[in-house]
Parts: structure tokens; C-alpha cells; sequence
């Protein structure tokens, strides 16, 4: 076999083999929808309507959303079939494994990794500041140089921010006691998110103004779109569903539902949030940093602002649950086909977790976020987020070609195929472009890291690989 071909070596899938020798299959619908709804919603409700209504698209901010859901929904529709087909764990890697190869399933893989890692790692350092700023309000407040990392603004010398690592293990400790209970906190800290942000539409909307809607598209259609690419970024984190799909009961009807229903449930309480917000207060005013407090300032209603503080602390809470959890499954595949060692895919025989994963990855994601500033950590997110959505989009194509696999029964399709998986792959890769020099270039390091080590340590030790050279040596 010719050194390209090994590198493109593809996974072999075997639907017989989807229920043996996984983790345990815990999660239903309504546990995914919750997840889902967890990591897209956090304390981005409460500020991206505000700026985006402010610096583009005035009071068609809630048009900016609905543009980027649609656009959003194209990976999602992707994804669901993926995870439906090939209900596995590791997301986006194992579907590019499947249908491309090793290398280029490693090479984003490695990518998704910076996804969640540094996801993790930057709404740790939110929910720092909320924190902070909720505990001042009860009179208590901890040294500068234990609530800001080295080279913050303000901060001299070395610092570390203590909350952000705490709540950052604190969470890891969540998870290894077992996904059942995660997902039962998680459910639950959803649903007390989605009442604050119920509750702040139902005080607000008898305040709204009618005169706050005109102009409704003061900066025009190219404001409006510029919106909805800021708009876009609210939404990734749908995509860390997919990685429990091998934990899923009835993964073929619950992933679809899980997927899918999670982002509609986060586009109505974008939408509606947007629509209030800017009918309260004119959108010229909300490029502040709390445009919901700032709004329940306006209308006199500060008895409220304590308790949407109090959601944008379980906003975020509810995401880095669902982001820890969605990089250790990530770990937990690619250390099950060998690239990775074998330490991050040792399960416990007892809460049926990824146990030593989901430390390792959360002591790395805390130190991360103690040590380092926010805008340096946040950068690689999103360039990650897309290169998956891209390869899933374009990915469909190649799965509905896949000798083994176009002949299982998956209960969901992508439809309007192939016009709207290539449409999907075309709209990720323009809005990756559309990034800042700067974000590629990190991209670039940090895939040559990635390459290095694939070379260094993966390529020897690929169980696919493994297979091969037996059947070569045999012959």
C-alpha cells in the first residue's frame, strides 16, 4: 500500500458492532434536547442581542438571528444524519474517519480539540466575572491577582484566576460521577436558564415601544448580514450532541430530535430575546456590556437584574457541562482507534465514564483558564467549529456513497440532497475566510503541533493500521 493510501486508510464500520463494548447508552431525547439548548445558550443571551442590534442591524438584530439559525440548521441537518447512521462516539472525527480517512479525520480531530479545550477554557473566564460580580453585590470580593490571569488589562505581574480553575474542576467532578446524574443537573439548569430569559421577556415586553422599531433596518441588508455572522457564533455548540450519540437510546430517532430540536428551542429564545430588548430600549444605546441589565435599569425594573445575573451564571455553567463533556467523548474516540494513548479511552467499570479523559482534559482546560487572557483563548473556537461543520456538510455526500453504510435504514436524511449538504459545506468555508489573519495563523500553529504529533506517535499506533500490516504480513 502506498504511503498516501495509508494516510487515507478509512475506518471500517460494522452497524452490527454500534451496541458492543461502548459506554452505556443513558441519554433520550429530551436529555439531548437539553444538553443541546445548555451548550448553545449561555451568558450570550444576554449581550449579543445588544451588540449586535447596536453595531449592524439595529432592531433587525432578531432577523440576524433567524438568518444564522437557518444557516446553522444546514450542519445540523448534516450532523443528524451523520450521528443517526453511525451512532459512535466522536462526533465529527469518527464521521470523517468513516468517510475520508485517518489523516484528515486526525487533522480535524486535533482541531475540534482546540474547539472544546479553549472553549471551556473562555467561558470558565466569564463565569468568573459574573461570579465575581454577583458575590460583590453581598459585599465580598476576592485580590485582583487571584480573578485574572497575567496580562489581563489592569493586572501587573503574574496572576491566577482561582474561580475560573475551580469551577473548572468542580465540573470535571461532576462528570466522572456518572453521565445519568450530569445530564439530570444539566436538565435542570437548563430549564431554570430558560425561565430567567422567560422571565426577563414577560417583565420587559409591557414596556416595549413601538417608536424603538424605526428605522427597523437602519444600516441596511448588508448590517443585517453582518449581524448574522456574529449572530452564527451564538449558536455553535450544537455539534457536542452529536458526540454522545453512542450513549444515546434509540439513536437513529433520538439524535435527529436531539440535534435539530435543541436549535430551534436556542433560535425562539435568541429571536425573542433580540425582539424585547431593542422594543425597550433604542438600539443605539445597548452597545454596553450588560444590555439586559441595562434595559431593566431603563424600565426601573433592577429587582430583576440580580436574577438574570443569577441565569447568565447557570448559562454558563450549563455550557462548559456540555463542552467538558463533549471534548472527553472526543478524547475518549480518538484514543479508542489508537491515535491518541490509551489512557484517555480507560472507561470506569462503575459510572461507565471516561474517567482519567475527563480529568486530564479538565486540569489542562483549568490551568488554561487561570493563566491565560480571555482574548487570546477564545480565538481558535470558532475556526475550529467551522472546519467540522464544513467536512460533516461536505461529508454526506461521500456517506450516502459508502458501500457498508448507504444500505442501512437511517430514520433521518438530509433533504433537498445534494444541493443543501453542498450549500452547507460552501457557507462554512466562506464565513471561515471571512476570519482574522490572526485567528489563522494560531490555526496553523496549532495544526502543525497536531501533525507533528500524528506523525510523531498516531501513525505507529493507529489500530486500523495495526490491522493492516497483519493482513500484509499474512500475505
Amino acid at each position: 500500500m502506498k504511503a498516501s493510501q495509508r494516510l487515507l486508510v478509512k475506518k471500517s464500520v460494522n452497524p452490527a458492532n454500534f451496541n458492543k463494548d461502548g459506554l452505556e447508552k443513558t441519554l433520550s431525547a429530551f436529555s439531548l434536547t437539553m444538553m443541546g439548548v445548555g451548550a448553545i445558550v449561555g451568558s450570550g443571551i444576554f449581550i449579543t442581542p445588544g451588540i449586535i442590534a447596536a453595531k449592524y442591524a439595529g432592531p433587525a438584530a432578531m432577523l440576524s438571528f433567524v438568518i444564522a439559525a437557518v444557516v446553522c440548521s444546514l450542519a445540523a441537518l448534516c450532523y443528524a444524519e451523520f450521528s443517526s447512521t453511525i451512532p459512535l462516539a466522536g462526533s465529527a472525527y469518527t464521521y470523517v474517519y468513516t468517510v475520508f480517512g485517518e489523516f484528515l479525520a486526525w487533522i480535524l480531530g486535533w482541531s475540534l480539540i482546540s474547539e472544546y479545550l479553549f472553549a471551556v477554557s473562555s467561558v470558565a473566564v466569564s463565569w468568573s466575572s459574573y461570579f465575581q460580580n454577583l458575590m460583590s453585590g453581598f459585599g465580598l470580593k476576592l485580590p485582583t491577582f487571584l480573578t485574572a490571569a497575567a496580562g489581563t488589562a489592569g493586572v501587573s505581574g503574574a496572576g491566577f484566576n482561582l474561580i475560573a480553575f475551580v469551577v473548572v474542576l468542580a465540573v470535571s467532578l461532576l462528570l466522572v460521577g456518572g453521565l445519568q446524574e450530569s445530564t439530570r443537573v444539566n436538565s435542570i439548569m437548563v430549564i431554570v436558564k430558560i425561565l430567567v430569559i422567560v422571565l426577563f421577556i414577560g417583565v420587559a415586553i409591557f414596556f416595549v415601544k413601538p417608536a424603538n422599531y424605526h428605522p427597523f433596518m437602519p444600516h441596511g441588508v448588508s448590517g443585517l448580514v453582518k449581524g448574522a455572522s456574529l449572530a452564527f457564533y451564538a449558536y455553535i455548540g450544537f455539534d457536542a450532541v452529536s458526540t454522545a450519540s453512542e450513549e444515546v437510546k434509540n439513536p437513529k430517532r433520538n439524535m435527529p430530535i436531539g440535534i435539530v430540536g435543541s436549535l430551534v428551542v436556542a433560535s425562539i429564545l435568541y429571536v425573542a430575546m433580540a425582539a424585547v430588548l431593542v422594543g425597550v430600549v433604542h438600539y443605539s444605546k445597548l452597545n454596553v456590556g450588560d444590555p439586559v441589565a441595562y434595559a431593566l435599569a431603563v424600565i426601573h425594573q433592577n429587582w430583576a437584574a440580580g436574577i438574570v445575573s443569577l441565569g447568565a451564571v447557570v448559562g454558563m455553567t450549563t455550557v462548559l457541562i456540555v463542552m467538558l463533556y463533549g471534548g472527553t467523548r472526543l478524547l475518549f474516540a480518538i484514543s479508542r482507534d489508537g491515535l491518541l494513548p490509551k489512557v484517555f479511552r480507560t472507561v470506569s467499570p462503575h459510572t461507565k465514564v471516561p474517567v482519567k479523559s475527563t480529568w486530564i482534559f479538565g486540569i489542562i482546560a483549568s490551568v488554561f483558564a487561570a493563566v491565560i487572557p480571555l482574548d487570546k483563548i477564545a480565538e481558535l473556537v470558532n475556526i475550529g467549529t467551522l472546519f467540522a461543520f464544513a467536512m460533516v456538510s461536505i461529508g454526506v455526500v461521500f456517506l450516502r456513497r459508502h458501500e457498508t453504510l448507504q444500505q442501512i435504514n437511517s430514520s433521518f436524511k438530509v433533504p433537498f440532497y445534494p444541493v443543501l449538504p453542498v450549500v452547507s459545506f460552501l457557507a462554512c468555508v466562506y464565513l471561515m475566510l471571512n476570519l482574522r489573519a490572526f485567528t489563522w495563523h494560531m490555526f496553523g500553529i496549532w495544526l502543525v503541533i497536531g501533525i507533528v504529533i500524528y506523525f510523531a506517535y498516531s501513525y505507529r499506533h493507529s489500530r486500523i493500521r495495526a490491522g493492516l500490516r497483519a493482513k500484509e504480513s499474512k500475505s
